[in-house]
């Protein structure tokens, strides 16, 4: 199996140069390219606080030896299960950062935090997890997830609003198994066709308000960015664009990877895109906040593996989580000026609504833009048959 991952993904390298230049992770950089002149043991505490963040992240990986998924008889998610498993982890960061905080990091010392052990268990492989596979296939019917089938990061973004939609079981946030609304954004209705997506602020607050019953004007928000990026191969006029997200302060990487692999990126060093890697198959495990001698290490690998930004598959999605209004507030910001320096062809924009956007994204006038906007369309279109490429894993 690994072998055959590494044709796909490539060596999955795991080397880590600061000649490299910094790294940026999930919003934070870590300054490991620090000049010649300063002290050796600096970057080698800048080394070592890059790879505890590294190993803090949650994995998500391939099970085997779970209950049967619904009518079928899969006790495993082998070959078919990466996407799923890749968007798990970028939701378990999600909480990860909502409940511990970004700074939070994974230790030795027992006993383990009560909300890190609540949140390992909501992703367990039975149906009595939360948001385990077998919710997810479930919720994402409509969709088109099947068991033993391979699904699309648009897909699979709107399957996460569903799930979280169908699992609202009490007006108490604090107490809900997702605290945390879904914005799912597209560009256009559907979210299949048209140029950039654009976050619109009175979306994003409907969502809020919807997903508080009407008793918030703002809670914390999940942001779902899925997006084609060129037809084979990933338009290289976006690399740079997509480097920067991850500067972002509420940057939870990208669902993505190479056709046939999909993986969770979770950090850029220079032309590198490091990544938490699915595909190995581990036996499914009971977490026990009970018991403090509960094994969490499947869930973590010191392991940091990269390929190359430019290698990855044009068919991706982005993630921001913000905590409330002023930090949705700071994502509009630093998303507007990143639209300002795309030359004409932003990941996505900002609108205060549907009417202005609809101004926006036209572009009337902007050569260039409109031959990225014609392509998106013509991908869009062919997304569910590109899809079919990622049926290998």
């Amino acid at each position: 199996m690994r072998r055959f991952q590494e044709r796909v993904l490539g060596t999955g390298r795991t080397e880590i140069s600061s000649s490299d230049g910094d790294i940026w992770l999930l919003g934070v950089c870590h300054n490991i390219s620090q000049q010649e002149s300063t002290a050796n043991v600096d970057t080698s505490n800048e080394l070592a606080a890059f790879e505890q963040d590294f190993s803090s992240k949650i994995l998500v990986t391939y099970r085997k030896g779970f209950d049967a998924i619904g009518d079928s008889k899969y006790t495993s998610d082998v070959n078919w299960g990466c996407m799923l498993r890749s968007s798990q982890m970028l939701v378990a960061q999600a909480l990860l950062f909502h409940k511990l905080g970004r700074s939070w990091r994974k230790t030795i010392d027992k006993p383990l935090d009560k909300e890190y052990i609540e949140i390992l268990q909501s992703f367990g492989d039975s149906e009595a997890s939360a948001f385990s596979i077998h919710n997810l296939l479930q919720a994402g019917k409509g969709y088109g997830l099947a068991v033993g089938s391979w699904v699309g990061p648009y897909a699979m973004c709107r399957t996460w609003e569903v799930l979280a939609r169908n699992q609202r079981e009490t007006d108490n946030l604090a107490e809900q198994p997702f605290p945390i609304a879904i914005y799912v954004v597209s560009g256009d209705e559907d979210g299949e066709r048209g140029g950039a997506p654009v976050v619109c602020i009175e979306d994003a607050s409907k969502r809020c308000s919807d997903f508080s019953r009407g008793k918030l004007a703002w809670t914390p928000l999940l942001l779902l960015v899925p997006l084609v990026l060129g037809l084979d191969k990933i338009n290289p006029r976006y690399i740079p664009l997509l480097q920067s997200t991850f500067k972002f302060p509420q940057s939870l990487g990208i669902l993505g990877g190479k056709p046939g692999a999909s993986t969770y990126i979770i950090g850029v060093q220079g032309e590198k895109a490091l990544y938490l890697d699915p595909h190995e198959v581990q036996q499914v495990v009971n977490i026990n906040e009970d018991s403090q001698e509960t094994s969490t290490s499947s869930y973590h690998s010191n392991v940091i593996r990269h390929i190359p930004l430019d290698s990855i598959d044009p068919s991706l999605a982005i993630g921001f989580y913000c905590r409330d209004k002023d930090d949705f507030d700071d994502f509009c910001s630093h998303a507007s000026k990143l639209a300002e320096e795309s030359n004409g062809a932003p990941l996505f924009t900002v609108a205060q609504s549907q009417r202005f956007s609809s101004q926006t994204t036209s572009a009337p006038g902007n050569p260039g833009f409109q031959d990225d906007d014609s392509i998106a369309m013509d991908v869009a279109n062919e997304a569910e048959n590109n899809e079919d490429d990622w049926q290998l894993l």
